[in-house]
C-alpha cells in the first residue's frame, strides 16, 4: 500500500510541476497534496524510530514551520510565522532578479530540517531523491539551483533554533528519581515499570509561550482515600466506568490510544505494536481537513505550522504541570486498594497523570482548526486506517477533541480532572497563537 501511496504521489509530482511556476500555472489544490505527502512520510519515520509523544511534537513543529517559512513568498500577504516566536533569527528572503519555485524550496527546507531530527535518515532520504529529480526534469537549472538554495538557507534558521532549545542538553541529565515513600505520588507502572519519560522536558524553550508556566492549570485533587473526598470520588469514576465499559467506549479508547510503543506479554513472550502519536494522529487530521477544504499551498502550510507549534508548546507546559503535581496513576492505586488484578485497557504511559497531553494538544490543534476552518465541519478521520483499521466521523472539531479526552477515562489512564483541565489548557494555548497570527 505505501508503494502504491509513493508511486502515485512522485506521478502527481511530475504532473503539477510539468510548468514553471513563475508561469503561475501551479494548481494551489493539487500542489498543497506535497505537504501533506512529506508529512506522511515524516510520520512513517517517527513511528519506525519509535519517538515519544513530546518528540514527535518537536519534530512536526520544527519540520513544518521551514516548509511554511520557504513556501509563504508565493503570497506576498503572507507573513513570517518565526518573528514572532522566541529564539529564531531572521528568515532570509529571496532576491528579486532571481527566479524561485517555492513549493520546492519548501519541501527542501522540510526534508533538511526533518532529517536533521530523526534517526532513520535514509528513508526520508529515498523519498527526497526522487522528488527532488521530478522538480529537476521540469524545470530551468538556475530556478532549480536557486531554489534549492533558498530552502536550505530557509532550514539553516530553523535548526539554529532547534539546536538551542536545550533538547541536546536534555538527553545527557540523569534518570528521573522516583520517591517511593511518597504516598498519592507517581510511581513506575506495569507491565514494564519504564523509566519516567521526558522528566526534564519543562527545560525545552518554548515557540510562543511566554513561560512553562504560562496557563498553569489549577492543583488536582488532593491524594486521599477518604470516601467523601473529591479524590476517592474520581477516582471510583474511573475504576467503575472501565468494570462496564461499552463496546462504543471501548473502541474509542482504543481508536485514540495513539501510543507509539504497546508491549504485549504472552506468558515468556514479549512483543511491541508501534503506532502513531497524538501530534502525529492531528497531523493526519490537518492532512484529512485541509485536502477536504481544499485550501492551498500556503493556506495548508500555515495551518499545519501553527497547529504543530501549538502542540510543541502544549507539551512543555503540560509537562511542566506533570513533573510538578506527580500525581499517581489509577493502575496503582486501584491494585494497591481495590481491586489487585484490575487492569485498564490501554498499557499506562510511564509519566505522571496531572494533566491530559493527549487533551492538551489535541484541545490546542482543535481550537486552531476550528477557527481557521469553521467548527461546524463534518469530517472522516481515517488516521488509524493504517494501523489499526479503523476510522471514525463527527460532526465537528470540537466533538473530536471531547472525545479525545473522555477515551483517556475510558481507557483506565486518566481521571476526569485530568481531562477537563487538559483541555482547557489546550485551548488557552490555540487562542494564544489565533490572537498573534
Amino acid at each position: 500500500m505505501r508503494k502504491i501511496s509513493t508511486a502515485i504521489f512522485i506521478f502527481g509530482i511530475f504532473f503539477l510541476f510539468s510548468c514553471k511556476e513563475n508561469k503561475k500555472h501551479s494548481i494551489p489544490v493539487k500542489t498543497a497534496a506535497l505537504q501533506n505527502e512529506c508529512v506522511h512520510r515524516l510520520t512513517d519515520v517517527i513511528v519506525y524510530d519509535i519517538f515519544n509523544p513530546p518528540v514527535a511534537g518537536r519534530i512536526y513543529a520544527y519540520s513544518n514551520l521551514a516548509f511554511y517559512e520557504a513556501l509563504r513568498f508565493k503570497d506576498s500577504s503572507s507573513i513570517s510565522i518565526t518573528a514572532k516566536m522566541k529564539g529564531f533569527d531572521k528568515m532570509p528572503a529571496p532576491e528579486k532578479i532571481k527566479e524561485y519555485n517555492f513549493s520546492l524550496a519548501a519541501a527542501k527546507a522540510f526534508y533538511k530540517v526533518a532529517k536533521s531530527l530523526i534517526f532513520s535518515k535514509d528513508i526520508l532520504v529515498k523519498t527526497e531523491i526522487k522528488l527532488l529529480e521530478q522538480f529537476k526534469k521540469n524545470m530551468d537549472e538556475n530556478e532549480y539551483n536557486n531554489s534549492i538554495a533558498f530552502g536550505d538557507s530557509i532550514a539553516s534558521i530553523i535548526l539554529k533554533r532547534s539546536a538551542t532549545d536545550n533538547y541536546r542538553e536534555t538527553r545527557g541529565m540523569p534518570r528521573y528519581n522516583v520517591f517511593n515513600n511518597e504516598k498519592g505520588k507517581w510511581q513506575q507502572t506495569p507491565p514494564d515499570y519504564f523509566d519516567a519519560m521526558e522528566p526534564n522536558w519543562i527545560l525545552i524553550k518554548p515557540m510562543l509561550l511566554d513561560s512553562v508556566a504560562q496557563f498553569a492549570p489549577p492543583p488536582p485533587p488532593p491524594y486521599s482515600l477518604d470516601k467523601g473526598s473529591e479524590y476517592y470520588k474520581q477516582l471510583m469514576e474511573v475504576f467503575t466506568l472501565t468494570k462496564n465499559l461499552t463496546p462504543s467506549q471501548d473502541t474509542i479508547a482504543r481508536y485514540w490510544d495513539d501510543n507509539a510503543f504497546v508491549t504485549k506479554h504472552e506468558g515468556h513472550l514479549t512483543y511491541a505494536n508501534k503506532k502513531t502519536t497524538p501530534p502525529g494522529h492531528w497531523m493526519g487530521i490537518v492532512s484529512i481537513l485541509t485536502q477536504q477544504n481544499k485550501l492551498g499551498e500556503v493556506a495548508t502550510a500555515k495551518v499545519f505550522a501553527l497547529s504543530a507549534c501549538a502542540m510543541f508548546d502544549g507539551f512543555i507546559t503540560c509537562w511542566h504541570e506533570k513533573y510538578k503535581s506527580r500525581t499517581i496513576r489509577p493502575i496503582t492505586v486501584i491494585q494497591e486498594n481495590i481491586e489487585r488484578d484490575w487492569e485498564p485497557i490501554l498499557q499506562t504511559p510511564p509519566f505522571p497523570e496531572y494533566i491530559s497531553g493527549h487533551s492538551v494538544i489535541s484541545s490546542a490543534a482543535a481550537t486552531i482548526l476550528t477557527k481557521l476552518l469553521g467548527n461546524n465541519y463534518a469530517f472522516t478521520d481515517t488516521t488509524e486506517l493504517e494501523y489499526l483499521g479503523l476510522q471514525r466521523s463527527f460532526k465537528s472539531l470540537d466533538e473530536a477533541a471531547t472525545e479525545v479526552g473522555i477515551s483517556r477515562m475510558y481507557g483506565g489512564i486518566h481521571y476526569r480532572a485530568a481531562i477537563d483541565q487538559g483541555r482547557l489548557q489546550g485551548q488557552k494555548i490555540g487562542e494564544l497563537y489565533l490572537h498573534v497570527y
